[in-house]
């Protein structure tokens, strides 16, 4: 498995396109999004400013996008083109695919939660405390792992043609409801509403609380974890239909 873990990171890696948006995009949609606001203009209700909300939405984006779009379409591409078949000639176990999937797309999701960060530091010239920054980048990256299974699940679930425009629906539903690129209080109440039982919005809020200095409210963490268990438990299905069907 361990072969196969770095041959997926190589191939990550080497994909200059998906590197782009996985990596340096969160953090220029960062600059522009934040760059019109000045350094003392707050979220109302949080306490925080513009670019230190911003950041943390776009550092959660820009995870969501490594482990989301990179798990899926690849998935559903190998599957059709026959090269999971061929792996399940080798010695290969079973979930060692599905974890090396995960494993690259979550090593790659970290430098596009750094360079966000960085991106915020160098240009709005946001501060927060050494042990904030090593949980906010902890959380975030952790959290990441609830839209990995959902990754997976896609790639199983859909064809190689139809795997593109059902992950770019659930890709941008769950960013823009969810409150990744516009604060969720300024949608209108019933979205507002929808938007707090969404993944994307309690993975924020996670990062969020800490950047308050407060502990994770419970219900995020609820949320979250019950997203897991469904994405996960989902992914393992469609994953033994598949196997059976092949």
């Amino acid at each position: 498995m361990n072969a196969l873990i770095k041959l997926e990171l190589t191939r990550a890696l080497r994909n200059k396109k998906f590197l782009f948006f996985s990596v340096l995009y969160p953090a220029i949609l960062f600059l522009i999004f934040a760059g019109s606001t000045g350094a003392d203009d707050k979220v109302d209700g949080t306490g925080l400013t513009v670019a230190t909300y911003l950041m943390v939405s776009m550092a959660s984006f820009g995870a969501l996008t490594a482990v989301l779009m990179g798990n899926s379409e690849r998935i559903a591409k190998e599957r059709e083109s026959g090269w999971v078949r061929q792996l399940r000639l080798t010695p290969l176990p079973g979930r060692g695919y599905v974890l090396a999937k995960t494993a690259s797309a979550a090593v790659v999701s970290l430098p596009s939660i750094v360079v966000v960060f960085l991106a915020a530091v160098a240009v709005k010239h946001v501060h927060l405390d050494a042990w904030q920054w090593l949980a906010l980048t902890g959380v975030i990256w952790a959290g990441s792992l609830v839209f990995a299974a959902l990754g997976v699940a896609i790639g199983y679930l859909a064809s190689g043609d139809a795997v593109r425009p059902i992950t770019m629906i659930v890709y941008f539903g769950l960013s823009i409801l969810g409150g990744l690129w516009m604060p969720s209080t300024t949608f209108p109440r019933f979205l507002q509403d929808i938007a707090k039982w969404l993944p994307t919005h309690a993975y924020a809020a996670l990062g969020r609380a800490i950047e308050q200095s407060q502990a994770p409210h419970a219900a995020d963490v609820a949320v979250l974890a019950v997203y897991f268990v469904l994405f996960a438990g989902g992914a393992a299905w469609l994953y033994r239909k598949d196997t059976l069907k092949a």
